[in-house]
């Protein structure tokens, strides 16, 4: 097993997670198997019950691991599925150590972070190195470990010096690091400064620890007077100082490594044959220049509780940005917080309020995403029945499904009061309920997480059409509440409809408004398994009938009327968009043409 190390230095978001996911996708294109794995130093066990203020997003795995943003960034780039394990904190690390001195484990020795808590780190990076993530057989040839934090943090000390044994463990030729560093351009100055790599680059080694190859983030592009110097005072090889400056797009990163050699760069310092295969980036390379020429907009109203903090909503944006490329758009996301949608903002603060509805009315489509508390709630309801009643595009995520159910109860059952129980415990109508499996004591791990089975009812829905008709798909999720199934028939006898449930039948899974261009909500997260490549079918469908390029199309048999409706996006059947769909593992294999039939 190789192992490439990613660190940062100087200042944190730097994009280590981008530069560690395009390594990856680098060596995979030369014919390596890649895996990876985040350490994050914080004491929580995981990210289930942080901040997304604090820390964005919660990415939830297939085997129910709530786990840091970044593992979304290796799994998009790299087309893999990780584990819970492949996320490292210090509180499990503790927790493990703990545990094994409460069994005895230890022999009566003093328990110390070096060496029980170093031997600990160790351990569990290369257990976890060979398990497969990419379905085939056996361990992968390379794993990505990304450090998270800034060098010379102290909660990440025990982790530098676990991996400066570990790097002498494994040997010279089976380890490669990688330090992500700032190169700023002062625009007084306007040049490049090294000083900062220089110090952190020193900080590094004076803990045990030399850099292989630096990753230098800049705004600009650096010259070789720039690499010369970093090379001269670093101790790096001038080749192997690689410039990661800033680009319209992400996708780009892969190719501005390739373009520079990283991949030759990182196998020689892991023994690797160089000539083995060159990387071929074509797909990379077409998605990044087409999504750089996109000029026509589509507008998305995001209405969330977290809109000041775009990585709260991660990959719900990267989800709509792989289905706008798809349909040839230019994503444009108006962030929309929830509470300035509500009459007491109208009231308090009018002028937020009036920007609020300005952009929601200006939108192509509506989507509320998930999140938890009362705050904005009437908003999202507002916003979706706006949706509902102006026959805009909505596509409602977690608990954006559960908005939509309550606001059709109040608006259209005429139930004024119908609400969720975990806004109102004492509502006399709880469209929806707390799970009778989940816990009132314990926050952390105990929703109902990970990939869960979801069986079309029928296939002439929607959503079902988008998937390609199979019978089931297996989608993540991440909730405490459901739609409260007593109340289902009541909410069917006014035209809502329940295409998609749980295996008990009881659960529901899916709501769609028959007769509406599109009017989706569904209590799973299917961003999480959307690709670059393959956009998931419920946001494509969504970005495609907020482009009006979705249609209901009627089918004649016989000289008979319309026997049930057809989907079409832009002219093509969702068959022919996903052909041969691979249901079960989430749908969206074999994509090949949608959008003016152009293949990608």
């Amino acid at each position: 097993m190789k192992y490439v190390l990613v660190t940062g230095g100087v200042v944190s978001g730097l994009g280590k997670g981008v530069t560690a996911s395009s390594i990856g996708v680098l060596l995979k294109a030369c014919g390596l198997r890649v895996t990876s794995i985040k350490i994050d130093p914080y004491l929580n066990t995981d990210a289930g019950t942080m901040s997304p203020f604090e820390h964005g997003e919660v990415f939830v795995l297939d085997d129910g691991g709530e786990v840091d943003l970044d593992l979304g960034n290796y799994e998009r780039f790299l087309n893999i599925k990780l584990t819970r394990d492949n996320n490292i904190t210090t509180g499990k690390i503790y927790q493990k150590v703990i545990d094994r001195e409460r069994r005895g484990d230890y022999l009566g020795k003093t328990v110390q972070v070096v060496p029980h808590i170093t031997d600990a780190i160790q351990e569990w990076i290369e257990s976890v190195a060979v398990i497969p993530v990419d379905g085939k057989d056996g361990p992968a040839d390379v794993c990505v470990i990304e450090l998270g934090g800034t060098i010379g943090d102290i909660e990440s000390m025990p982790f530098i010096e676990a991996l400066g044994q570990f790097s002498y463990r494994v040997g010279a030729g089976n380890f490669c690091l990688i330090h992500v560093s700032l190169v700023p351009v002062l625009n007084v100055v306007g040049e490049p400064k090294t000083k900062p790599t220089q110090h952190s680059v020193r900080g590094l080694r004076g803990l045990g620890l030399t850099p292989n190859i630096l990753a230098c983030r800049s705004t600009m592009a650096l010259d070789e007077n720039i690499k010369a110097k970093l090379s001269q005072f670093c101790h790096v090889p001038v080749e192997n100082i690689i410039d990661v400056h800033d680009v319209s797009n992400i996708w780009h990163i892969p190719l501005l490594l390739k373009d520079q050699k990283a991949h030759e760069a990182i196998l020689k310092v892991l023994n690797l044959p160089s000539g083995a295969q060159e990387p071929v980036l074509e797909e990379w390379s077409s998605r990044a220049e087409l999504c750089d020429e996109l000029r026509e907009p589509v507008r998305i109203a995001m209405v969330g509780k977290y809109t000041e903090h775009s990585d709260s909503y991660l990959s719900v944006v990267k989800a709509l940005l792989h289905a706008s490329v798809r349909c040839r758009k230019k994503l444009v996301v108006d962030w929309v917080p929830a509470c300035d949608l509500e009459n007491v903002t109208a009231k308090e603060n009018p002028e937020a309020c009036k920007a609020a509805w300005k952009k929601l009315k200006g939108a192509n489509g509506v989507l509320v995403p998930g999140g938890f508390g009362d705050r904005g709630v009437q908003g999202k309801i507002l916003a979706a029945k706006y949706a509902r009643e102006k026959r805009v595009p909505y596509l409602g995520i977690c608990l954006g499904m559960q908005i939509a159910v309550i606001e059709f109860a109040r608006s259209v059952l005429g139930l004024q009061d119908a609400n969720s129980t975990e806004f109102d415990p004492n509502t006399r109508n709880p469209c929806v309920i707390f799970m009778p499996e989940g816990s009132k004591t314990h926050m952390g791990g105990t929703m109902r997480l990970g990939s869960r089975r979801t069986y079309f009812q029928s296939l002439e829905s929607v959503s079902a059409k988008l998937y390609g008709n199979p019978r089931y798909i297996d989608e993540r999720h991440r909730h405490r509440y459901e739609v409260n199934p007593e109340m289902v028939a009541q909410l069917e006898s006014r035209g809502l409809s329940f295409p998609g449930k749980d295996e008990t039948g009881r659960r529901m899974e899916i709501v769609e408004l028959p007769g509406h261009p599109y009017f989706v909500g569904v209590q799973f997260h299917p961003e999480f398994k959307s690709r670059p490549g393959k956009p998931s079918p419920l946001f494509l469908g969504f970005v495609a009938a907020s482009c009006r390029e979705l249609e209901v199309v009627p089918q004649h048999c016989g000289g008979q009327e319309k026997v049930s409706p057809t989907y079409h996006i832009n002219g093509h059947l969702p068959s022919k968009v996903f052909p041969n769909g691979k249901a079960s593992n989430g749908g969206l294999y074999g994509v090949y043409k949608i959008c003016n039939g152009v293949h990608l």
